[in-house]
This record gives structure tokens, sequence and C-alpha cells, in this order.
């Protein structure tokens, strides 16, 4: 009997995780909706920045052949950004994650390993994959992360409770192209597009071929530079 519980005690945590994702999936959908999105909470996530700016978001960096590129981009443009580094990458590429401060943009830590579904973790493990992945950016940039984004945005009370005992801020999205499955530039550059003042977009350096997503980025910042949106990092103080 005891043998026939286990495997389903492992999925207990996994069915729960990826029915908290398609909860969340539809509350970013509200956010979207919103005038303007919620700011979070102590143990809430934040899905927007205050007042008319946007915010970037740049994640699961940094990456040996995407990162640069995606920094010369913002530097052409002016665009402060706010990265999402993965330990292990920090870890491979420290020099990678010292560019990124250097040219004045702002990490945040996305977890160590980049497991999924995060929520489906023990709380021990959620701790270690934020704990480990602090320690790497501090000793790869003197930088002490203040923001945390979960591993596809998946977030529980454990997971988010977790965050809140390291003294870290949670931070989702609201504008979401999905660059991360490359359906092409265009439809990359249609959905970021769209981003109105206080949300915060998501996109990828990491993960994967990020051609399109430079690309796309390299036509929508223009144009909503032109429509008066500044770029922000996500707040670290609240």
């Amino acid at each position: 009997m005891s043998g026939a519980r286990k495997p389903a005690a492992r999925l207990g945590p996994q069915l729960c995780a990826h029915a908290l994702h398609y909860l969340l999936f539809a509350y970013r959908g509200r956010q979207l909706l919103r005038r303007r999105p919620s700011l979070g909470g102590p143990r809430r996530p934040t899905f927007g920045v205050p007042g008319d700016d946007v915010a970037l978001t740049i994640d699961d960096g940094p990456h040996p052949r995407w990162t640069a590129p995606m920094l010369d981009l913002l530097d052409r443009h002016g665009v402060r950004a706010t990265f999402f580094l993965v330990g292990d990458r920090v870890r491979e590429h420290p020099e990678l994650a010292r560019e990124v401060l250097a040219a004045g943009h702002l990490i945040g830590n996305h977890s160590m390993t980049h497991p999924q579904p995060f929520a489906a973790l023990a709380r021990h493990e959620i701790t270690a994959e934020i704990d480990r992945t602090q320690r790497e950016i501090e000793d790869a940039t003197g930088h002490t992360p203040r923001l945390f984004r979960a591993p596809g945005g998946n977030w529980s009370p454990g997971v988010l409770r977790t965050t809140a005992e390291l003294g870290l801020v949670p931070v989702d999205w609201t504008v979401n192209p999905s660059d991360w499955r490359s359906p092409g530039v265009d439809r990359i550059a249609r959905t970021l597009s769209r981003t109105r003042p206080g949300q915060i977009m998501l996109c990828h350096d990491g993960g994967g071929d990020r051609s399109q997503t430079v690309a796309a980025l390299a036509e929508v910042l223009p144009r909503l530079t032109d429509r008066g949106l500044r770029f922000v990092t996500v707040p670290d103080d609240r």
C-alpha cells in the first residue's frame, strides 16, 4: 500500500501546480484588460509599474549568443530593462551578468535551474532554488537582487510565502508575446505594440534561438517611445 501511495503523492503537487497555472493565466487576462494592472502586495505578485511608464523584462539568460545583441539593442534605444537571470546560467557566464549590470539594467532572480512546474516543488526546494541564485548573482556581480520571478510565473501561496521570507518582491507580467515559442517576428511585435502605460512586458534572451525576439523589439521599442512611453525598471523597493 505504501508503494501505491508514492506516485499519487508525487502527482498531487503537480496537479495543483498545473491548476494554479491556468488560474493565473485567467488572472493575467483580467490584468491586461484593467486600466491599471495591480502593483501587488507583500504576498501578491506585481503585474504593473506605477504611473505612465512601462517596464521591459528579459528572462532566462544570460545567454552566450543572445544577451549581447539584446544589450546592444537596448543601448541604441536608450531603454533600461529588468533581466531575470537563471543561476546556472550566471555560473556558466558570469561576465555576461556583469555586462547586464554595467549597462545600467536591473537584475532579478529567476531560480537556479528553472524547474517547472515551480509550485510543485517542496518548500525547502523552492528556498534552495532562490537562495542559490542569490549567491550566484552576488558572486558574479556584487549585486543582491530584490526581485524574484517564478519560472513560468507559477506562483502558489507557498512560493509567495517563501519569496516574502527571503525579502524579495514577486514580479509577474501583463504583456506576454510568447516569444519563447518563436511564433514569428510579426506576431511578437504585434503583441508588444499593444503595451499600455503601467504594464510589464515579458521577453526572453535565453532558452533558445531569440533572433525573433531581438528583431521584434527592434521594431517595437521606437514605436512605443514615439507614443511617449518611457521605459523603467521594475521597482525593487516595495
